[in-house]
């Protein structure tokens, strides 16, 4: 077997493996948020104090990812997702096995910070796959990620329509997704950051990464809306039964799969730039569609539109991170990874805040204006922002599964 096709075999396990790691992180969160209600009242928390239990895992989140910028100076960002993955699952078991207060405020505090851990790491392995690929594929692992979630969701729901103790809903998958995890996290590779070493960003290399950092935090405040007013909107707003109104999110998250599954052949054919500038256009015509609706299907026809819209966004800004800094690649998703958890904390109170104080219709207009402000930094996702990036040497490709070698 030549080293050419040792390689493409390697890539290929490498990829397979962390679509894996996307997928189950997708089950993972999508189990947590589904199941909010229960565990407030499991454990007896108030509505006034529940906001800051949920603030608290992204802020943690954040933090996590802070660190792994510079712990991924020291090891490689697979070490890091290798034992990240198993502890955002374990911690989402102990969210489900405790009976005490402080016993979620714990799982969920080492739920936020493992995540932040993982997030920032899967992103990181994501980015130099694509770069040893040379084409798109981040948006492949994101489409595992939204598969996960719709079927974490849909374990979320069989688990409360039968009545299950949380634990024992969350047991059957936590019990199969860890060896899983573990095994494939034996197939991880990555691609060292140009010589080898990871650079710093350099001279205004913040200045450069500010318009991206911008762009994913408008994204998840549009993303978060969504999430957490899409129901509400469509139940109060729009009049639709309670029944109904559980269907916008669930629509939203197809559509999000099916946009990822296809959105790297239209990036290899029209272009990163091009590919996100039509996103944002159509999400943004989905939130006025929202805003306008006469009624709940109308109001439906909006939601479909955000998930196509803006399920290509997210990939490519950490893409296009990858890009603008290719010798400095984990540093740049790890800082960008910080605003993914700003956008969340964000969007839901100012969506919601706006609401209460004028009106919601009028609130579905403030993130379509702020998702319409990546068309003004469009221009960050093209080739040529690439050249003013920091390194363009040839990256190699290192096994860092099985014993560190290079391939």
């Amino acid at each position: 077997m030549t080293d050419d096709v040792r390689l493409r075999l390697r890539l290929r396990r490498g990829r397979g493996a962390l679509g894996f790691s996307f997928f189950a992180q997708g089950v993972a969160f999508a189990l947590l948020v589904t199941r909010i209600p229960a565990i407030q009242d499991r454990y007896g928390i108030s509505d006034g104090l529940l906001p800051a239990f949920l603030a608290a895992v992204p802020v943690l989140a954040g933090a996590a990812s802070v660190a792994t910028e510079h712990l991924v100076k020291r090891v490689a960002p697979s070490a890091v997702l290798r034992w990240a993955q198993p502890l955002v699952l374990l911690s989402l078991l102990g969210v489900g096995a405790g009976s005490r207060m402080w016993h979620v405020a714990l799982a969920l505090g080492a739920f936020g910070l493992s995540v932040g851990a993982l997030d920032a790491s899967m992103n990181m392995i994501g980015v130099s796959l694509q770069r040893a690929y040379r084409r798109s594929i981040m948006l492949g692992f994101h489409a595992a990620y939204s598969l996960g979630g719709i079927l974490g969701a849909s374990a979320a729901w069989a688990g409360a329509h039968w009545h299950l103790d949380l634990f024992l809903s969350y047991l059957p998958v936590v019990a199969l997704l860890l060896p899983l995890v573990l095994w494939a996290s034996r197939d991880y590779v990555v691609t060292p950051s140009g010589a080898g070493q990871e650079k710093g960003l350099g001279t205004g290399g913040g200045k450069l990464l500010l318009p991206l950092c911008l762009v994913m935090a408008c994204a998840y405040i549009g993303d978060s809306t969504v999430a957490n007013w899409s129901a509400k909107y469509l139940q109060d707003v729009l009049g639709s039964s309670e029944q109904l109104a559980t269907v916008p999110y669930n629509v939203y998250m197809v559509t999000t799969l099916l946009g990822r599954a296809v959105g790297d052949l239209g990036v290899r054919r029209f272009g990163a730039a091009a590919v996100v500038r039509g996103g944002t256009v159509v999400a943004a015509s989905g939130f006025a569609v929202v805003a306008a609706a006469p009624g709940a299907w109308a109001g439906m026809l909006g939601f479909t539109l955000l998930g196509i819209g803006l399920c290509v966004i997210v990939p490519q800004t950490f893409a296009a991170a990858g890009r603008l800094f290719p010798g400095a690649s984990d540093t740049a998703v790890a800082r960008l990874n910080i605003f993914n958890y700003v956008g969340f904390l964000i969007g839901s109170p100012l969506v919601g805040g706006i609401g209460d104080a004028w009106s919601y219709r009028g609130a579905m207009l403030v993130p379509m204006v702020l998702v319409m402000i990546t068309l003004f930094h469009a221009g960050s996702f093209g080739p040529r922002a690439a050249r003013y990036g920091v390194g363009h040497e040839r990256p190699r490709v290192v096994d860092v599964g099985r014993g560190g070698n290079e391939v």
